[in-house]
């Protein structure tokens, strides 16, 4: 939270109440997604007035873009290390150059109701006219899979040290009402690298919606391999949403395969609506069946069946039951060939789409005279912003953010 400052309200624009509020999303060009909303009233978002400077040190560039810059930081008064994220405004509704105010005050509003040891935290905000700056929780242990690709084995028990905290972090999310709505490895890093326990941090909120009850929200945002049919079907999403992403990450860190995933973005969509998945003898031949019942019971198309968060972490491939059902866990591994073939295909693809959304945005600017040095596109899409690790489609997610 911020200490002291003055407070700046989220937009409770549009007729009508809680009951009938809908949030609306269409489909527009180039893969962007831009929103037509009517927002029910929500927390509000305190800002401390003042320059930044005043009370933190800037420090070297971590990550620039389209909407800003993310910089270390040390807080003068404590010493302590920081991520100072400047995220630039956006001048008028025509503008694609900058984040609309509602969208970053909603984002901070919710990371204001989180504080969870594997949900990434805000330290403090600032506000201008023409930015804001969100001081964040330093982390520095780059992605998950990125991490595991490096190991030369991973047995399933080690696998669900780390799902474990995924899930905790999400079933405190959902607990408060919260849900996330772009679970995928880019969003799940880990603070530290090096260490015996490396803890995992879930980042980046800005597709993430405060539920509440009588509220029904829409959105056609997300990653197409990720995301669950009743985003496609254009129908209500809950937390429910959120438990298919998981059972999709599992699946791929088992196997190094994506379940539905297409040659092409329609066709993954289409599978995925189908609901059409197998596991494939030559991928998952090492897999315990309550790992794949685990999946089963995430994969599923209506959203009301799916296992919670709270219940995963029950579930017996979790939390097991019997002597030998932790055994086999800890005597099955993960396809780690096939993972790695996977997260460099991952990665490519993200630098590939990261090139394409320069190049986009290079003839923008060369159509409409607006080249300056402060405008280029920033090298990922995290919180974290860290480029030298995260080479990914900032420009597709965040304007595809209903946030």
């Amino acid at each position: 939270m911020a200490e002291g400052g003055g407070a700046m309200g989220l937009a409770n624009g549009g007729a009508g109440s809680p009951s009938d509020t809908v949030k609306e999303t269409s489909w527009p060009e180039d893969d962007e997604v831009f929103v037509t909303e009517r927002l029910s009233p929500t927390a509000m978002a305190t800002f401390r007035p003042g320059n930044v400077e005043e009370l933190y040190e800037l420090l070297e560039k971590l990550g620039s873009g389209h909407f800003g810059v993310v910089k270390r930081c040390r807080k003068r008064s404590s010493g302590t290390f920081y991520a100072a994220k400047f995220v630039k405004m956006r001048k008028c509704k025509g503008s694609r150059l900058g984040l609309d105010r509602e969208q970053v005050e909603r984002e901070v509003s919710i990371l204001q109701q989180l504080e969870h040891p594997n949900i990434l935290r805000l330290h403090d905000l600032f506000a201008s006219k023409a930015e804001m700056v969100l001081i964040l929780e330093l982390i520095c242990g780059g992605e998950l899979f990125d991490f595991i690709a490096e190991k030369e084995t991973l047995t399933e028990a080690e696998a669900i040290e780390f799902l474990q905290q995924i899930l905790q972090g999400v079933a405190y999310m959902h607990g408060r009402h919260v849900a996330h709505f772009d679970l995928k490895p880019e969003n799940i890093m880990l603070l530290e690298k090096d260490v015996p326990n490396p803890k995992i941090k879930i980042i980046d909120f800005g597709l993430a919606q405060k539920l509440e009850d009588g509220v029904t929200f829409k959105s056609l945002c997300g990653t197409p391999q990720y995301i669950a049919p009743e985003v496609i079907n254009y129908e209500p999403l809950s937390s429910a949403t959120d438990m298919w992403s998981i059972g999709v990450i599992t699946y791929i860190l088992l196997s190094g395969m994506s379940p539905f995933q297409g040659e092409t973005d329609a066709e993954t969509l289409s599978n995925i609506v189908a609901g059409n998945y197998e596991f494939e003898e030559k991928f998952f031949s090492e897999t315990t069946d309550m790992a794949k019942d685990f999946i089963r019971q995430l994969l599923v198309k209506e959203p009301g069946s799916r296992m919670s968060a709270a219940e995963s972490l029950v579930h017996p491939w979790i939390k097991p039951l019997s002597r030998k059902q932790a055994t086999n866990r800890s005597r099955s591994s993960i396809n780690m060939k096939n993972f790695r073939k996977f997260n460099a295909r991952r990665k490519w693809k993200l630098s590939y789409n990261m090139v394409s959304a320069c190049n986009r945005l290079c003839r923008l600017k060369l159509l409409c005279g607006q080249r300056t040095e402060d405008e280029t596109l920033r090298g990922c899409e995290s919180d974290q912003e860290d480029e030298a690790t995260h080479p990914v489609t900032l420009l597709r997610r965040r304007r595809s953010s209903c946030s």
